[in-house]
């Protein structure tokens, strides 16, 4: 176990999957607690190179007191959007050998009461993986109208029950406002008629307004666009994806990746089709039963993995 008590998921086959080099360029654009950071550190040589990217200030303080002093590592406070800029200021655009994404909160964001994100510590209903910039989750549920918050929860959590928690949210934050995690979730199961056996009725919603407060599919989605112009030929994608939306974004970028722009029919076809960047290498990776006991937190990730075309 880290020092931090965090458990990396999929560690081994992470790193399997980047075919780690002595002498390569990596890019952890999720740093956490830096699990996957210090096993990719340990098997770069002295000419190795890992830049890491987060944008929580929890995780520099983290990269900071673990990795100063390792010439062969960089953290960088930023969101992995910013890939591009961020290996076009170091010369290393089509130049990077593996990039890893681990998406989602990690478990010292969720066992710290005061970041907001767990419906089973109450706390500040903040869920910001950057507290100092955007809208906290209480802020969005003061202001959203009945409608919205509705819509989030149907979307992004794929509640069955989204318009009757909506409506009871809104009834509720006009008695008193709702800015504890521990009165969310318990509103929530008010408004839930049915409860599901071993998961907790606020689940899916705590995970649908982080998902909205933080624009995770969206910055996912631009992060994956930066892909292809960052890696260098037979470079590695390592996706960890914790949620059914995150990875269908992930399956759906290789694969239109992997394929290219479609043909007209009836066309005569001498060539692979035209924008194939990426080789899907193969198939969606779980955690092993004995992670899952070790680490029940890993019984949802799925990795996907895909290789630079030249």
């Amino acid at each position: 176990m880290e020092k931090t008590g965090h458990r990396p998921v999929l560690l081994a086959e992470t790193l399997t999957a980047l075919c780690i080099r002595p002498d390569g360029v990596y890019v952890d654009g999720t740093f956490g607690r830096g699990g996957h950071t210090g096993a990719i550190l340990d098997r770069l040589g002295p000419t190795g190179c890992l830049i890491a990217l987060d944008q929580d200030p929890e995780a520099e303080a983290e990269a900071l007191a673990r990795f100063t002093g390792d010439g062969r590592f960089e953290f960088v406070r930023t969101s992995f959007t910013r890939l591009l800029p961020v290996l076009e200021a170091r010369g290393l655009v089509g130049r990077v050998d593996g990039v890893l994404l681990d998406l989602g909160v990690s478990s010292p964001q969720l066992d710290t009461p005061e970041r907001g994100f767990s419906f089973m510590r109450d706390g500040p209903l903040d869920m910001r993986m950057d507290p100092m910039r955007g809208e906290s989750a209480a802020q969005w549920l003061a202001r959203a109208d009945e409608a919205e918050i509705a819509g989030v929860l149907k979307t992004l959590g794929e509640e069955r029950f989204a318009r009757r928690i909506a409506r009871h949210l809104v009834e509720q934050r006009a008695v008193m406002p709702i800015e504890r995690t521990g009165r969310l979730a318990a509103l929530i199961a008010e408004a839930i008629p049915r409860h599901e056996r071993h998961k907790h009725p606020a689940t899916r919603s705590f995970q649908a307004i982080r998902l909205y407060v933080n624009h995770e599919l969206e910055a996912l989605d631009e992060c994956l666009a930066q892909i292809p112009a960052a890696l260098a030929p037979g470079g590695r994608l390592a996706v960890i994806s914790f949620h059914s939306l995150e990875d269908r974004s992930v399956k759906r970028f290789i694969r239109r990746q992997s394929e290219g722009e479609p043909v007209p029919r009836g066309l005569p076809v001498t060539a692979p089709p035209p924008g194939r960047t990426l080789l899907k290498i193969g198939k969606a990776q779980r955690a092993r039963e004995d992670e899952v006991e070790a680490n029940p937190r890993a019984r949802s990730a799925v990795l996907r993995v895909a290789e630079r075309l030249s």
